[in-house]
C-alpha cells in the first residue's frame, strides 16, 4: 500500500467520526469559550473542520510561505458542517494526486527568504492534517462536555456512547 492510500485510508475512516462531533455542538453556543484566552466553540469547530482541505492545499507549494493563523467566527453550524464537507471533497481530490516519491520529497516552509520547516511531505501531512486534527478533535471532545453536550465514541467508547463496533454491530441484529 502506498503512503497516500494509507493516508486516505485513515482519512476516510475518521471523517465520519470528525464530522459527528460537528453536528452536536448546539447552534447556540457558537461563541461559548471555556476560558477568555481560548477559541470559542465555534471557532474550534470551524477550525477542526478546515484543517485537512486546508494542510492538503498548503502541502502543493514547496516552498511554502508561512502565514499567520486566522480563526474566525462562524455564523451557523451550516456553515462549520458546509466548510468540513468542502475540506473532505478537497483531500479526497488532491491527496490521491501523490506517489510515494513525491510523499517522500522534502516539502520546505519559509518565512521570508528563511527556511523555518524541511521535512518529508508525509511527514507534515501526518503531522498537522492527521496528527493536529486528532488533537483538536480531542480538545472539542472537551468543550461538548462542558457544554453538558453527548460526547460521540471515537477510536473507543466515551462516557457517553460504545464504540462504534459495538454501535454498528447493534443496529446490524
Amino acid at each position: 500500500m502506498s503512503i497516500t492510500q494509507s493516508f486516505l485510508l485513515e482519512f476516510e475512516e475518521q471523517a465520519p467520526i470528525t464530522r459527528r462531533f460537528l453536528v452536536r455542538l448546539p447552534e447556540d453556543q457558537l461563541a461559548w469559550k471555556p476560558h477568555e484566552r481560548s477559541l470559542s466553540a465555534g471557532q474550534l469547530a470551524l477550525h477542526l473542520a478546515a484543517v485537512p482541505g486546508g494542510i492538503i492545499r498548503f502541502v502543493q507549494h514547496s516552498p511554502a510561505q508561512a502565514q499567520g493563523f486566522n480563526f474566525p467566527q462562524p455564523a451557523s453550524r451550516k456553515e462549520i458542517l458546509q466548510t468540513f464537507d468542502e475540506s473532505v471533497a478537497a483531500v479526497r481530490s488532491l491527496l490521491p494526486e501523490y506517489d510515494d516519491a513525491q510523499m517522500q520529497e522534502t516539502w520546505r516552509l519559509v518565512q521570508g527568504d528563511k527556511e523555518i520547516l524541511a521535512v518529508p511531505r508525509a511527514k507534515f501531512i501526518r503531522d498537522i492534517m492527521l496528527n493536529h486534527w486528532y488533537q483538536h478533535r480531542g480538545q472539542f471532545c472537551v468543550y461538548l462536555r462542558m457544554l453538558d453536550v453527548p460526547v460521540p465514541a471515537s477510536w473507543g467508547p466515551s462516557a457517553d456512547e460504545p464504540p462504534l463496533v459495538m454501535q454498528h454491530a447493534r443496529s446490524a441484529s
